[in-house]
């Protein structure tokens, strides 16, 4: 071999090796998660292997260097579904699912749907996987990832799942939790879904983080009917730790997150944008400390409808001093603009649940903006 070619060979396996290693390491409650660990990493070239790779038995460290494309992979439907928020253009249609048309929505009209059916249900990731896109060509589109029953010990990171029947509410969840354990979801970007962004099942899923993320809730079609995505975050489960740190969630209208169950949830550094309608719905059992985020033309930071939860939202630096002795930490105030009031709803008895857990840090919202446009979404490690 001409040395001019080793060395060209030489430097394409640093270039790999170097796009295939874990970018920093989780905060918050799924602090010491491993994923796929030292496993050689694989690299898929087609759907199947894909699949087959992140629902083996094995510890994987799984590669993306192209789109997966999963539209069209399993047909599609044509269906009587509904119209619940009417049939105007830029109105999401949908999915009788369950019958859920008849049981919800009796008197919305009735209307043809027909949806890809790869976007139902997400593909299964079991345990000690590590899911990384190289660069900005991890892609997969059309369906979503779904981590359940068990599965523990899960990294997925700066990758974009996008297109799952978004004209639909129930066209399918970009990204699925329900009775799973140390998941760290890093880096990924989430757009253009028919109904739930993230969503944690009932099941409890017990330490999960979600950082440096983008939920991109731009959108056609929406149930709000002007271009601002509805179903954003869902943390309902019951018995769940949520690290959310350092994301962009944006043109979302409500449900970003909706919280309740029994979810110990830590909001801190994110970036809330252009939301036409709300962010938190605190519904029964929820507790959450929202700190150091910014919210930018977020009509409710807090839907004024829901009951039944906690929320304390940093309203100053004297009252944020109760943080220290269980967050570890004085929280951190928020910052606001052309938005809505923040108010903290319940006591504060609840912080105590925090201590001893692995609490992520918080700096100040003044740097947010900056560090999440630079940082949140794939394609930026």
């Amino acid at each position: 071999m001409k040395f001019s070619t080793f060395a060209a060979a030489l430097a394409g396996l640093a270039s790999n090796a170097a796009a295939i290693a874990v970018s920093g390491a989780a905060e918050g409650f799924a602090k010491g998660v491993t994923g796929g660990g030292s496993a050689s990493p694989v690299y898929p070239k087609t759907n199947a292997e894909l699949v087959s790779y992140l629902g083996d038995s094995s510890p994987r460290v799984i590669v993306l260097q192209r789109t997966f494309d999963f539209t069209g992979t399993e047909g599609t439907t044509s269906a009587t579904g509904c119209a619940p928020w009417g049939t105007g253009s830029g109105c999401q249609l949908a999915i009788n699912k369950d019958n859920w048309c008849k049981n919800y929505q009796s008197s919305a009209p009735s209307v043809n749907v027909k949806y890809d059916n790869a976007g139902q249900l997400g593909i299964t990731v079991a345990s000690k996987k590590t899911l990384l896109g190289q660069g900005s060509a991890g892609i997969i589109k059309g369906k979503g990832l779904r981590i359940v029953s068990g599965a523990n010990n899960i990294i997925i990171q700066n990758v974009h799942i996008t297109n799952l029947n978004p004209h639909y509410v129930w066209g399918g969840d970009a990204i699925t939790l329900d009775g799973a354990d140390m998941v760290w979801i890093d880096h990924v970007k989430t757009s253009l879904i028919g109904r739930q962004h993230i969503v944690l099942g009932n099941s409890a899923s017990q330490r999960v983080t979600i950082s440096n993320s983008e939920i991109d809730g731009s959108s056609t079609w929406s149930a709000t009917c002007d271009n601002h995505h509805y179903w954003a975050l869902y943390f309902t489960g019951s018995s769940d730790l949520v690290t959310l740190k350092g994301n962009y969630i944006h043109h979302t209208s409500g449900r970003s997150p909706k919280v309740g169950g029994n979810t110990l949830l830590h909001a801190v550094n994110n970036y809330w944008y252009a939301n036409s309608g709300h962010a938190f719905e605190v519904g029964s059992g929820a507790s959450i400390v929202a700190e150091g985020n910014v919210f930018q033309n977020v009509a409710s930071p807090i839907d004024s409808g829901t009951t039944g939860g906690q929320i304390f939202t940093a309203p100053s630096p004297s009252a944020n001093a109760v943080c220290s002795s269980t967050l570890g930490h004085t929280c951190q105030v928020n910052a606001f603009g052309s938005s809505g009031s923040f108010n903290s709803i319940g006591n504060t008895n609840f912080l105590s649940n925090f201590k001893g857990k692995n609490v992520a840090s918080a700096a100040p919202a003044s740097g947010v903006v900056a560090s999440v446009g630079k940082n949140a979404g794939y394609g930026k490690i």
